[in-house]
């Protein structure tokens, strides 16, 4: 099966070995960015997205994404969600009855569109997926046991990829709600801001595990109230990513939130987004501008906008949790 990969970050990198682990499966990567290609192409790594993983001799690298696409049974988008759109318009010309695999997670800023509905509004087409779930980027590269969510209502879709990509090392669970797993796989990222804001507090574990009960139940509550199936909390990409995310220092949102937490100046944090990819940041203001439009009520998101932004002390946390009903 032919495999092309539009991104070269961590991430799609990760996903790029899982394929490969079928060896029926011949992997192409694109990238607009033409350093990322020629650096792959002469020394098989990113040492910035994954540093020390060399790249098996088989891929295939390039920039032009016509022959990236040319032949493929599936296409994975796996750029951050704000280059999303962008990707979409780039590559509608070549993916015609592909099969698409969107990694990304997010709303889109001004829209408050999932990624599911900007590639469907896109590329007119209901051969599509959304695979989410707690799999950091250098896991799946060690060949680490994981598991993933996949939304999808192509029964066609769902066998192929499941065909190419699950493992003895990859678990996939499929569902039909993209809504539910898009929304987990984008809270996700805010709570870790949130959570990383506590550790960078140095308050205790108990209080940290209340936060976390307290932001799942906001997000369970937030899938069914804008249509989605609330049992998707449970999921991979629910309870499973919010877990490791959320948790754990390898996670960027995480850390961000932590810096903030720590009372960082607005130089030291400015300086970690130049460096590193927030998506927790991005996605929070489309959050708040989605929950907004629908005029759900959800003072968590509120408060955690009015931190990022500058409005409020990261201390205040404590008496907004105190408080909250």
């Amino acid at each position: 099966m032919n495999i092309t990969i539009l991104g070269a970050g961590a991430y799609a990198l990760g996903l790029a070995l899982r394929f490969n682990k079928n060896k029926d499966n011949k992997i192409i990567i694109w990238s607009a960015v033409k350093e990322e290609i020629d650096t792959l192409t002469k020394t098989k790594m990113n040492e910035k997205a994954l540093p020390s993983v060399k790249m098996p001799n088989n891929f295939v690298y390039t920039e032009n994404v016509e022959k990236g696409i040319y032949g493929s049974d599936i296409v994975v988008i796996a750029v951050a969600t704000k280059f999303l759109s962008s990707v979409c318009d780039t590559i509608k010309p070549y993916v015609k009855d592909k099969h698409i695999i969107i990694a990304s997670k997010g709303i889109e800023r001004d829209t408050y569109n999932f990624a599911s509905n900007i590639v469907k509004i896109k590329l007119k087409t209901n051969k599509l997926c959304t695979i989410s779930g707690p799999s950091f980027a250098k896991d799946m590269a060690k060949d680490e046991l994981i598991g993933l969510s996949l939304a999808t209502t192509n029964n066609k879709t769902k066998d192929l990829v499941i065909r190419a990509l699950s493992s003895d090392t990859l678990k996939i669970r499929p569902t039909k709600d993209f809504l539910g797993v898009e929304l987990c796989g984008t809270m996700k990222n805010v709570i870790a801001v949130t959570s990383g804001m506590l550790d960078g507090m140095k308050v205790s574990e108990s209080t940290k595990a209340m936060f976390l009960t307290e932001s799942i139940n906001d997000t369970k509550n937030l899938i069914k109230k804008l249509g989605g199936n609330e049992r998707t909390i449970m999921s991979f990409a629910g309870f499973g990513d919010i877990l490791l995310t959320c948790t754990s220092n390898s996670s960027r949102n995480y850390s961000f939130g932590k810096l903030l937490g720590s009372g960082a100046s607005k130089k030291e944090l400015d300086e970690y987004l130049k460096n590193n990819t927030v998506e927790g940041v991005y996605t929070l203001e489309s959050v708040y501008g989605l929950i907004k439009s629908k005029k759900v009520s959800m003072p968590f998101i509120d408060f955690v906008y009015d931190v990022v932004f500058g409005h409020r002390k990261s201390s205040d946390i404590l008496p907004f949790l105190k408080e909250k009903k």
